[in-house]
């Protein structure tokens, strides 16, 4: 069986959909799977061992550039490549109308979300088979549960990621260390910095911890180098690839972050996390609770330093 699944984006999206894909290829090995996700996040697609091909589209990028022609030719050539591909199903995990569109140009059988439970119920017109699955679930339990009612089976067991850590980077020297993921989507997400540099001295104080800080943008740059100034051994991490960002934080002693996409990478790779939770509850957006992973805060509570080493020391191989 030849199968697309449509989960174009964002990283948190891709990571949660993991475990859904692990389980339909215990239940069905053969199963051919094709993924389509947007350019920036198909390295999160190439990181499961057991999608055999990715293929990306760039919907952000046409829409600044719809009225050049190379972006109708990029539009055009997938919408090729996937009407000549023979799927025997097609899967739109995400329900929303910039899946639900390119996964309909595979002219093959659709399945998806129906009108109450899609994000975007206008997705659901889209599909041949719709399913109704609750949106009080956790992200990774929909994505079970969607994949399951689509292949006839009922989801059984803790999920589990199916991935590989990386190597470690070559930059990052012999020793110990702990990532500390201070940048998020919006600053009501943000932990105070003031923690984050009292977090960090204990982690090198107590633990013989190095604290690497990665960063995206400019500003998250200009904090992790304000951070790093502060602390007694840190280290800015260079601009990374999200391959290379699964080898630092896969080969990591710990790892502390916000809502934010690697946070739950973290989580998959089985290493110990605290995911901080500020603004969002952690029920509906919290890393998967393991021997290994734990949540703390929820909308309006800020945990403190003293919950988060606590935390951790709980933790499975912390040390």
């Amino acid at each position: 069986m030849n199968v697309l699944i449509v989960r174009t984006s964002s990283m948190g999206d891709l990571i949660h959909t993991w475990p859904a894909i692990t389980e339909l290829k215990t239940h069905y090995p053969n199963v051919r799977l094709t993924w389509l996700a947007e350019e920036s996040f198909a390295d999160i697609a190439r990181l499961h061992p057991q999608v055999d091909e990715v293929l990306t589209l760039s919907w952000r990028s046409w829409r600044r550039r719809l009225w050049q022609p190379a972006a109708w030719r990029e539009l055009k050539a997938l919408k090729r490549k996937l009407r000549d591909t023979h799927f025997d199903l097609v899967l739109d995990s995400q329900g929303l109308l910039k899946s639900a569109i390119p996964a309909r140009w595979a002219q093959a059988p659709l399945a998806g979300l129906d009108w109450p439970s899609a994000r975007e119920s206008l997705a659901s017109l889209f599909y041949d088979k719709k399913h109704k699955v609750s949106r009080l679930l956790s992200a990774i339990d929909r994505n079970r549960l969607l994949f399951g009612l689509s292949f006839g089976y009922a989801p059984d067991g803790p999920p589990q990621f199916g991935i590989r850590r990386g190597e470690r980077p070559s930059w990052m020297l012999s020793g110990r260390y702990a990532v500390l993921l201070h940048a998020t989507s919006r600053a009501s997400k943000e932990w105070p910095e003031a923690n984050w540099v009292e977090l960090g001295t204990q982690l090198s104080a107590h633990h013989d911890m190095v604290t690497v800080l990665p960063w995206g943008n400019d500003r998250e740059k200009e904090r992790a180098e304000r951070l790093a100034a502060r602390l007694p051994a840190a280290v800015v991490a260079p601009r990374m690839s999200l391959l290379e960002a699964a080898g630092l934080l896969g080969n990591a002693c710990a790892v502390v972050g916000v809502d934010t996409g690697l946070v739950h990478l973290a989580n998959a790779l089985n290493v110990p996390v605290a995911a901080i939770y500020t603004d969002t509850d952690p029920q509906q957006t919290g890393v998967v609770e393991t021997p290994w992973a734990t949540n703390l805060g929820n909308i309006g509570q800020c945990p403190t330093v003293q919950a988060v080493l606590e935390a951790l020391q709980s933790r499975r191989d912390w040390a």
